[in-house]
């Protein structure tokens, strides 16, 4: 009798339990799979102690370690990351403090820049003025969930900075949270496409018309996969993603590894240029730094033909990449950011066209030492897409091409995205975009600069080189 009676309560218990996880919107992990949750719970936290015996080294995971993602997950919940007893970090690179460091009264707020020109060649009826340097890079929806798009849609809102929208069209959820949208145009043009594949003017004009979409961005190539197009996998590609992207339903969406109408740099400036007359707004490109040669022949032509010049440049590195592609792209193809940064930020300064073109930099930029590292760099503005992914609370379960991403940030299963509350998601990108923002501001300070706009190549130095190494060019200004 006494059995049956402790069994029944801690059926009850058990019950409770479950009923608590499933309702509670703060743990992901729990609401997708209640109760045998708490393991991951329990053994991270016992890999903390563990690590103390050096099993498992914080730092040894990839692509992310541990250190990168903690900080991402205490900045996203608001939880206080300050440290004691020194630092166990190894730096590729560090800051140069100033003998006198910025008081708080001398302190000035970020003043914003702005992307494109008011008048003369290449000017248009809207430029836009960027008020954060760190931003949303672009992410789809369909590789994402819904869930995710409108939390990241809605964290952008709250923390007043812009979001792009990938390769994969404008949906209703980037739109809902009300924050300003870079549309993307990857090489299959999704969303403003013809049925052949070609571009369709009146839907780039209808999108045009939407006031959230700020900029329009033409995706030559991203880190993961330079050289080839974007995969979504068929089961992926429901009805609605296919109304979207204007493609059939229930099959695989692999994009051209190029632009067909744009074979060369004068193609690439006379499509800026009408996107730019159809849309009256600024226009960039992405692209992942490799030929030299491209890179001057492009820059060189934006000063023949201003008209086609683009109004900002996002370099994507080659260790970039939330989407699923070959091993061999991932990690031999495109140079990463640590290098292409600095040289196509020498080029931009050799041409002469700091006051024309924008740098956008992204890949692994997710913490406030590298986004500053990148503004040191010659960067106008740092994007993120996999550090707002851990915001989201991604676990890097690396399943994301797989539908079954069990924080349901990139499920396509309609059971785990349910897990993903997006208004409480939403605080955590928000909180997670502040964090990046005051850490970045208090290393300028550090640095004696009033804000972070005086960053340049002299406040860090490079202590390690290597593969992967920061490269900190010295003696310029």
């Amino acid at each position: 009798m006494l059995v049956a009676a402790i069994l029944a309560v801690v059926l009850l218990a058990v019950a409770a339990l479950y009923v608590h996880d499933k309702r509670q919107v703060h743990h992901t992990i729990l609401r997708n799979y209640p109760i045998i949750g708490y393991f991951r719970y329990f053994a991270e936290t016992l890999g903390e102690y563990m690590r103390q015996y050096q099993y498992l080294p914080d730092w040894s995971e990839r692509p992310f370690n541990r250190l990168e993602r903690a900080w991402v997950y205490r900045s996203a919940k608001g939880v206080s990351n300050l440290r004691s007893f020194g630092s166990e970090n190894v730096p590729a690179f560090v800051f140069r403090n100033a003998a006198f460091p910025v008081l708080d009264e001398e302190k000035k707020p970020y003043p914003g820049k702005q992307i494109g020109l008011s008048d003369g060649p290449g000017a248009y009826r809207q430029p836009y003025f960027a008020k954060t340097f760190f931003n949303i890079s672009g992410m789809s929806y369909g590789a994402l969930s819904p869930a995710a798009v409108l939390a990241l849609s809605r964290g952008a809102k709250l923390a007043g900075i812009w979001m792009a929208t990938g390769e994969g069209g404008l949906a209703p959820n980037h739109l809902a949270g009300g924050c300003d949208i870079i549309m993307q145009m990857g090489t299959a043009k999704y969303g403003v496409r013809n049925p052949d594949g070609t571009l369709s003017e009146p839907k780039l004009r209808e999108i045009a018309a939407h006031e959230q979409v700020r900029m329009f961005e033409v995706k030559l190539a991203q880190g993961a996969k330079p050289g080839k197009g974007g995969i979504l996998p068929g089961a992926k590609v429901t009805a609605e993603i296919a109304a979207i992207r204007g493609i059939p339903q229930g099959q695989d969406s692999i994009s051209p590894n190029r632009h067909h109408d744009i074979g060369n740099v004068r193609e690439l400036g006379q499509f800026i240029e009408r996107v730019r007359g159809i849309t009256g707004k600024p226009v960039g490109v992405k692209f992942v730094a490799g030929d030299t040669e491209f890179l001057e022949a492009w820059f060189e032509d934006c000063i023949i033909h201003p008209e086609g010049c683009p109004d900002y440049v996002q370099i994507d590195g080659g260790e970039g990449g939330t989407g699923a592609a070959p091993s061999a792209l991932i990690d031999y193809v495109g140079l990463p950011i640590t290098i292409a940064l600095p040289m196509v930020a020498a080029a931009r300064e050799r041409h002469g066209l700091e006051d024309r073109i924008r740098i956008i930099a992204s890949a692994k930029l997710i913490t406030p030492d590298k986004v500053a590292w990148a503004l040191c760099m010659g960067a106008d503005f740092v994007s993120s897409a996999r550090g707002f992914m851990f915001s989201l609370g991604c676990i890097q379960a690396m399943k994301c091409g797989t539908g079954q991403c069990p924080t349901g940030v990139t499920a396509a299963n309609p059971r785990l995205i349910a897990g993903l509350d997006p208004t409480d998601k939403a605080a955590r990108v928000a909180h997670y975009a502040m964090q990046v923002r005051e850490e970045v501001e208090i290393i300028a300070h550090t640095c004696g600069l009033t804000d972070p706009t005086g960053f340049r190549t002299k406040h860090v130095t490079e202590i390690e080189r290597g593969v992967g190494g920061f490269r900190a060019p010295q003696g310029s200004d």
